[in-house]
């Protein structure tokens, strides 16, 4: 019987909830959504800086040489003679940072 009295005693209020809440947001921004915020911004920022000659991956694995960047649209020469237009969102950052380092 006792327990039941202890269990419906108020022990503070809402405020370690609260605070237990804003834990909660903080660990989700800093693990989850900032990350993601800088994985976009530096995606933005490789695409802005595509120039002709570049070797690249697509992200369907296609490797190729950039013969014409655009304002959304490069061309990549896949092999001679043979040249396919993409949209830059096509160009996979990650893939080509290893092609390049190889």
């Amino acid at each position: 019987m006792q327990t039941i009295f202890l269990q419906a005693a108020p022990d503070g209020g809402m405020l370690p909830q609260l605070l237990m809440f804003g834990a909660i947001i903080l660990v989700f921004y800093f693990f989850m959504i900032r990350p993601q915020q800088k994985k976009v911004r530096d995606q933005k920022k490789f695409r802005e800086e595509l120039t002709k000659g570049m070797t690249v991956i697509t992200i369907g694995g296609l490797h190729g040489k950039l013969v014409s960047v655009e304002d959304d649209t490069v061309i990549v020469e896949v092999d001679k003679g043979i040249k396919l237009t993409f949209d830059k969102t096509a160009i996979s950052m990650d893939a080509t940072a290893k092609a390049q380092k190889v």
